[in-house]
């Protein structure tokens, strides 16, 4: 018994006697200048400017191909990184420069290629994730479909 308890009091001594050290003595003055510089470079975000965020053709026929150019800038302080985008139908296909860095004040482009499928008004969205704050941009195309063969009766038909 006189043991554990003279154990006990020897550990507990070393305990305290181990902690008696301030935790600032610890911190290395150059660990906080990088840590500051980090802290820094993260609030630089990236903001994504696109030129339109819609893109009509117009009255088209059923099954001719489509294409436009969404165009955007990086209007924001850090380095934009496109990693996905998505369109809501197969008939959409979005081209963009995945994971490519674009610096401040330069501009990219996004080509969507549309199949000409469908019947009457369609619209259609593509979404576009990068590393902004937003996380995402949604884009919209659309178009009057006419069937193929049929007289022209879309808004803009004559």
């Amino acid at each position: 018994m006189k043991r554990i308890l003279l154990m006990t009091a020897l550990f507990s001594a070393f305990t305290f006697v181990s902690c008696k050290e301030k935790a600032s003595s610890k911190i290395k003055t150059e660990n906080v200048a990088v840590a500051a510089e980090r802290d820094e470079a993260s609030k630089a975000l990236p903001v994504m400017s696109f030129d339109k965020s819609e893109h009509d053709f117009g009255t088209i026929t059923q099954g001719t191909p489509q294409e436009t150019v969404f165009t955007f800038t990086n209007t924001g302080t850090g380095p934009l990184i496109l990693t996905d985008a998505k369109s809501s139908c197969g008939c959409t296909i979005p081209e963009y420069p995945k994971n490519t860095p674009i610096a401040p004040g330069e501009t990219g482009e996004l080509l969507v290629k549309f199949n000409g499928s469908g019947q009457n008004q369609i619209t259609k969205t593509i979404t576009v994730t990068a590393n902004t704050a937003k996380k995402s941009e949604t884009l919209r195309i659309k178009a009057f479909v006419n069937p193929k063969g049929a007289t022209p009766v879309g808004p803009t038909a004559n």
